[in-house]
């Protein structure tokens, strides 16, 4: 099965704050058949959206602006809403809290999205 097909209609929330980064990965998520929920640019954007319901899972840039994304974190584990990072610092600049978390390491590739759309995926399904 093609990553599209398993990923076709999945709900991702995406929180990025650079125009041209968001839009490719708006463009990688319609490759794979996901529905695009934002783009948000800011936390509280954000955070409404992941309050209005309708998502599956997030890709969030780890800071917005210099504002940590981390309450948005907080309330997607809460809700048990599965996330992963994009972030060019890797996991170094996550809380311990966060370790484990599936983290993208930015420049990343829609194979790099896809694999781990498919590992949040597993956990909605």
């Amino acid at each position: 099965m093609s990553d599209a097909a398993k990923l076709r209609g999945l709900r991702v929330l995406v929180v990025e704050d650079e125009m041209m980064v968001s839009m490719l990965i708006e463009d990688m998520l319609g490759d794979l058949g996901c529905s695009v929920v934002g783009p948000a640019s800011r936390l509280d954007e954000a955070l409404e959206l992941a309050n209005a319901g309708g998502i599956d899972c997030a890709v969030l840039d780890v800071n917005l602006g210099g504002q940590p994304i981390f309450p948005l974190a907080d309330l997607l584990r809460e809700h048990g809403r599965p996330f992963a990072f994009a972030t060019g610092y890797g996991d170094a600049g996550l809380r311990d809290v966060d370790k484990g978390t599936p983290v993208l390491q930015k420049p990343f590739r829609e194979g790099d999205l896809a694999r781990v759309l498919e590992e949040l995926h597993a956990k909605v399904a």
